[in-house]
């Protein structure tokens, strides 16, 4: 997707968990994002979503995450993931490209996040354009 902002203005709203609240239903995004750090979603009410690990972080342009849903149990046992959000300026505008991959062929878990990256992108995208979000629950 192409958002009206900056590379680093996205990155912040990817990495603050006071940012992602807003456009991820009230999940929060917890870790430094550090090489080798853990992270986390978690819900409003304190339950893991999902758990990982930072494989790269180069800010501003590429985070890769390893990912875990931590709610279901038949995601869970689908396994490990992996998340690429890779982040290119293009003028006045940025280049978000997220890739979500598991190794297992027809994996429920990846069923699961493509119906989901969806809305949490355009609220991202809305919230950094607009200030307010697009798709609510």
């Amino acid at each position: 997707t192409y958002i009206a902002t900056t590379p680093e203005k996205l990155w912040a709203a990817l990495t603050d968990p006071a940012f992602t609240r807003q456009y991820w239903f009230g999940i929060d995004a917890i870790s430094d994002f550090k090489p080798g750090s853990s992270w986390r979603l978690v819900n409003k009410d304190g339950k893991v979503m999902d758990t990982g690990e930072v494989l790269e972080s180069v800010a501003p342009t590429r985070l890769v995450l390893k990912w875990r849903n931590e709610f279901r149990p038949e995601l869970k046992e689908e396994g490990w993931s992996r998340c690429v959000f890779d982040i290119e300026a293009m003028g006045d505008a940025v280049k978000l490209t997220v890739t979500h991959t598991i190794e297992k062929e027809k994996a429920k878990f990846i069923e699961a996040v493509s119906g989901g990256w969806p809305m949490v992108l355009s609220n991202l995208k809305s919230l950094l354009e607009t200030g307010k979000i697009a798709v609510t629950r």
